[in-house]
């Protein structure tokens, strides 16, 4: 009997990469072959987000697209859009399974047999409004796709911030069992994953019993095996004095925090709910930047959120290029249904909003491209992807910059010396160096 195959498609955040990893290893022992999305299938499983209503028009768009090479395929939705956008999904033609939050990780167990897989003539749901409150497990450990591996500690958030959809489809906080992220910890360097990610909504909230996020990283700094701890996007409130002090002098986390201002303009600030200031962001950004050398800074910012004047987006402009940021992440302000700031009625033009965004996106690449000049002549420690890209290899250093290298040999998972000759707004170039030649050292001792 040939093996049924199943595709995976993942949108939006490192925290869906992360679970799609555990979803993929449920397809797996349920017997089926897991095949490169875009390949004809018998099952699609689309991990879904629903931050801007592009995210949702994308994925609607990608089931059409499968169903024309594979129109037999069982099509099963989750995630973000799923929990949050279930009446639009129940009415889209192809969708055989759509599976909510809560149930998102158990989605292997509600597909038919391998063999057994039909079109349905309306999806079953498997959905509910509430969300578990209680720390978790998760059933199994995830095979992740990048030697980057995601590291889920923490779901949902209760920030309440008035543009966001998340607190509605991932509910509120709950943190991950210590135990649990130890023993992924462990296994993911055990297979000789060389980075790990931790991930989260807002993973500077980690709590579980006596344990805050802190004593979650200084557990994760003395485990053998692993070479780089990375921290993904986490709220400036959360960042303390001991987690700069941590990052700054730990020889395995890596100098790079990504976060987000959204607005450099206190008035949006307040009408966004979000509990920080100017002020306070900038003293903040100022203090990591003088105790970790060589950080790798970036941000998200917002345009066009109801009420933002010129001079609100000006003062967003002057804060992101007076900043030391490396990159900007930059969102035109869509509405989400639910939220208290699709109540608010002062709205932007949309030509209007696309204009600002391109400014802040024009100057996010001048950023980046100074980010990658700043090591050109110098020798840094690069982690490999697999493949080639645009005929180079490329890896990340432990502060993010982006690097690419002419090299035939396969470097995958591999951290080699590469010295930076030259840079783009896209990559830092470099060629191999020896390896003992010395590197500049981005993670400090």
């Amino acid at each position: 009997m040939t093996q049924a195959r199943a595709s995976i498609h993942t949108l939006g955040c490192r925290l869906n990469h992360a679970e799609t990893a555990v979803l993929g290893e449920g397809l797996r022992r349920r017997g089926f072959e897991l095949v490169e999305f875009g390949r004809p299938t018998d099952l699609l499983v689309l991990n879904t987000c629903a931050v801007t209503e592009e995210a949702e028009r994308t994925s609607r768009y990608l089931i059409r697209k499968t169903l024309k090479h594979s129109p037999h395929a069982f099509v099963a939705v989750t995630g973000c859009y799923a929990q949050a956008g279930l009446e639009g999904l129940k009415g889209q033609t192809g969708i055989d399974l759509i599976v909510g939050h809560q149930f998102k990780l158990d989605l292997p167990s509600y597909l038919p047999p391998s063999h057994a897989l039909q079109k349905r003539a309306a999806p079953e749901i498997r959905h509910t409004r509430t969300m578990a409150r209680e720390d978790f497990d998760l059933p199994y450990f995830g095979e992740p796709d990048s030697t980057r591996a995601p590291l889920k500690i923490q779901d949902g958030c209760s920030a309440m911030c008035s543009f966001c959809i998340i607190p509605f489809s991932r509910g509120h906080e709950r943190s991950r069992r210590l135990e649990d992220i130890l023993q992924e910890a462990a296994s993911l360097a055990a297979r000789g994953y060389r980075e790990i990610v931790l991930t989260g909504v807002n993973i500077g909230q980690y709590r579980y019993a006596h344990h805050d996020f802190c004593s979650l990283l200084r557990q994760l700094d003395q485990m053998p095996g692993l070479d780089r701890i990375r921290i993904s996007s986490i709220e400036p409130t959360t960042v303390s004095d001991e987690l700069l002090d941590l990052l700054a002098g730990s020889t395995k986390f890596c100098p790079f925090l990504h976060i987000p201002l959204q607005s450099g303009d206190d008035r949006i600030l307040q009408n966004m709910n979000r509990r920080h200031t100017v002020k306070t962001y900038v003293n903040l950004i100022e203090q990591a930047a003088a105790k970790i050398p060589h950080l790798g800074l970036g941000t998200d910012l917002m345009t066009g959120f109801p009420g933002e004047t010129e001079a609100a987006f000006r003062n967003t402009l002057a804060v992101a290029t007076d900043l030391p940021f490396s990159y900007l992440h930059v969102f035109p302000y869509s509405p989400r249904p639910g939220t208290a700031a699709s109540r608010l009625t002062q709205t932007t033009s949309p030509a209007g909003t696309r204009k600002r965004a391109e400014i802040l996106q024009d100057l996010g690449r001048a950023k980046r491209l100074a980010f990658h000049q700043k090591p050109i002549g110098t020798t840094i420690s690069v982690l490999f992807e697999a493949g080639t890209e645009d005929g180079f290899r490329h890896g990340t250093t432990p502060n993010f910059t982006k690097v690419a290298v002419a090299a035939s040999d396969d470097l995958r998972n591999q951290i080699k010396p590469v010295t930076i000759t030259a840079a783009t707004e896209r990559w830092a170039f470099g060629h191999p160096a020896p390896e003992t030649q010395k590197t500049l050292s981005l993670i400090q001792p």
